[in-house]
């Protein structure tokens, strides 16, 4: 849960927020408040080499927290009726990479998580039912598909991501 000067807050969809957003974008957007909540509190104390270690077969902490920041995009992108352009294909083919520095992992992830933030505010008026087509299959979806699994998917790989990190910490 959040902290600020040492006072423990509710979940950020108890604490009154955004109710001027719509309904389904304000859950989405309360899921990825939490998820830079959660991964700040457990994964930034994280060294590089931690950052960097699988545990196990499983994917690494900072494979985690680049996929997290890249699936947003490309997420977005298609909520925005757009198809994936070069640079987000090469930055899906490098998650798995390690990293070059901490302060890249999480500046990269802070990014990702303002800039959807704003992209999803920008949906606000858009018509959630509308049709979308998602990857080189173009399998059909709905705005409203994309964007409830943008929390789906971002707190999916945030659980991935803790456990790793607990696993490799034993915390």
């Amino acid at each position: 849960m959040g902290e600020t000067t040492g006072q423990i807050l509710p979940e950020p969809w108890l604490r009154g927020t955004l109710t001027d957003v719509n309904p389904v974008l304000r859950a989405v957007l309360h899921a990825l408040e939490l998820a830079h909540e959660d991964l700040w509190k457990w994964c930034y104390p994280l060294t590089m080499e931690q950052l960097n270690r699988p545990a196990g077969k499983a994917a690494s902490v900072g494979s985690h927290l680049r996929h997290i920041a890249r699936s947003l995009d490309r997420l977005l992108t298609y909520a925005e009726n757009e198809q994936l352009d070069e640079t987000q294909m090469t930055a899906l083919r490098g998650e798995m990479d390690a990293a070059s520095s901490h302060e890249e992992v999480f500046q990269e992830l802070a990014a990702a998580l303002e800039r959807s933030k704003e992209r999803l505010l920008a949906l606000q008026d858009a018509n959630l039912w509308a049709t979308r087509a998602v990857g080189k299959k173009r399998l059909p979806t709905t705005v409203a598909g994309l964007v409830v699994h943008i929390a789906d998917h971002t707190q999916r790989h945030v659980g991935q991501a803790i456990t790793t990190a607990r696993i490799i910490t034993q915390r």
